[in-house]
């Protein structure tokens, strides 16, 4: 069960990953810069100090355009065993041509599930995809959110 919390908000610009969203997962994730992957432990949630690692979902918006829903991702990706924290974003908008460079706008409103290793890749993909649709259900009693002034 997700947990709803006050929102956070959090922009940055689009950098190349590792590389394995798209191709390895066939899930596409928009990676924030390392200056937005280090403001994310300075976030407050109002119920929390901060944001703790895991896997989140909220809206997002790329240099002011349309908002969409979306799920973030924000850790280590023990999966990968990754050295550098990261925060991945998957929104659920299918784009034409890739966006790096550009600024990234995302806020989070609710919590889904701990980040953690799995037995697989398969099952990896499988809770991604659980989590999307979680996520995606989760939002549709927030699309106020949509015209946050933060997008604007």
């Amino acid at each position: 069960m997700a947990k709803i919390f006050t929102p956070v908000r959090l922009r940055g610009v689009v950098t190349h990953g590792f590389g394995r969203g798209s191709k390895e997962l066939g899930i596409p994730t928009a990676n924030m810069d390392k200056t937005a992957v280090c403001s994310v432990a300075s976030l407050s949630t109002g119920n929390n100090p901060a944001l703790k690692n895991g896997v989140y979902y909220g809206f997002a918006s790329v240099s002011g355009g349309p908002v969409f829903k979306a799920v973030t991702s924000v850790g280590w990706n023990p999966q990968y065993m990754n050295k550098e924290k990261s925060v991945e974003v998957h929104i659920l908008h299918n784009f034409k041509d890739d966006f790096y460079g550009e600024e990234l706008r995302f806020i989070f409103l609710g919590y889904i599930r701990d980040e953690c290793a799995f037995t697989s890749v398969e099952a990896l993909i499988e809770r991604i995809h659980k989590d999307i649709e979680e996520g995606s259900n989760s939002l549709e009693t927030m699309l106020e959110f949509r015209d946050d002034e933060f997008f604007r």
